[in-house]
């Protein structure tokens, strides 16, 4: 999906190349794939997590340039991902600790029988495009993301469905009939594949014009300028980078490994936050047990940092 596959010069962007990919195809063969992807990565020096699965692949990785781009043409070499895209930016460190291929019943999981994004879906809008969309008065703008996504940043104007999982999506969609006051539904998540299975499902609800952002929240901080831009905050990501802004540069907000919210530097002086232990969002949904076996968890950490080692829990 990027127009500049591994062009940025990694002194100037940061050292790791980070690739965020999906593609829905029938792949069957799922299963018998996953162990020789594993080895591949890690032969590449490749980390991060991709999910396998009957309706095709998702995740993130991260590693070297070459890693990346081996792993890249071998995923796009399989009849089923010819057509795969990925987004790309940069890190500063290595973001994941190790290698995960697992197999799942979805690659997103909404939980519904029979959405197939391959068969109906919305329509594409490019970035370029996305803020005449949604600044449309007929138009109305929905995030599908979770809450702890959303709580760092978010579409000028956009509906918050407060979800705690994505499989909370198509109820809440059946309870506010509100959502047809409006000829045009607008949707938009991260990097673009909730949307697609959003978008259908939306369709099977009967919706009629349900658009989705192309390339997600990535795709619109990269292409478009933070002067003309419409998004406000931050950007969530599944990776030890937390968040990243326009132009997909690194984020300031750190990782609550307690509840795994993301907390802002603000929240970081607050009395609740001790670090790896908890913070303003969990304090009160947490025992002192809890804590205190957070506590050790954090011990082990640092003393795995003094022996220049990264601890597993960390």
């Amino acid at each position: 999906m990027t127009d500049n596959p591994l062009t940025q010069t990694p002194a100037a962007s940061g050292s790791t190349c980070v690739a965020a990919l999906y593609h829905f195809a029938t792949f069957p063969r799922c299963a018998e794939f996953r162990e020789p992807l594993q080895a591949l990565c890690e032969d590449n020096g490749v980390k991060g997590t991709l999910l396998l699965a009957r309706e095709g692949i998702n995740g993130t990785i991260a590693g070297p340039d070459a890693g990346i781009a081996a792993v890249l043409a071998h995923l796009r070499a399989q009849p089923e991902f010819a057509g795969l895209e990925h987004k790309e930016s940069r890190a500063s460190k290595m973001p994941f600790l190790r290698m995960k291929v697992r197999l799942k019943k979805e690659i997103v999981t909404m939980g519904v029988e029979d959405i197939d994004p391959n068969k109906i879906v919305g329509t594409y809008v490019a970035p370029k495009d996305w803020n005449a969309l949604i600044s449309d008065p007929d138009t109305i703008v929905i995030d599908t993301r979770n809450d702890y996504e959303t709580a760092i940043g978010i579409f000028k104007g956009a509906v918050d469905p407060q979800t705690k999982t994505f499989r909370e999506f198509p109820d809440w969609v059946k309870n506010n009939t509100g959502l047809h006051n409006k000829p045009k539904i607008a949707m938009y998540c991260t990097g673009g594949i909730r949307c697609e299975k959003a978008t259908a499902f939306m369709k099977e609800q009967g919706f009629d014009e349900v658009y989705h952002l192309k390339g997600g929240i990535l795709k619109y901080l990269e292409e478009v300028p933070a002067e003309e831009s419409l998004w406000e905050g931050a950007c969530f990501v599944f990776d030890e980078r937390v968040s990243v802004e326009h132009g997909l540069k690194e984020g300031n907000h750190k990782l609550c490994h307690a509840c795994r919210n993301p907390i802002t530097a603000e929240e970081v002086t607050s009395p609740f936050y001790e670090e790896g232990v908890s913070c303003s969002h969990c304090y009160d949904t947490r025992t002192e047990a809890d804590r205190d076996r957070y506590r050790q968890r954090q011990h082990q950490i640092a003393l795995a940092k003094k022996r220049g080692v990264k601890h597993i829990g960390s």
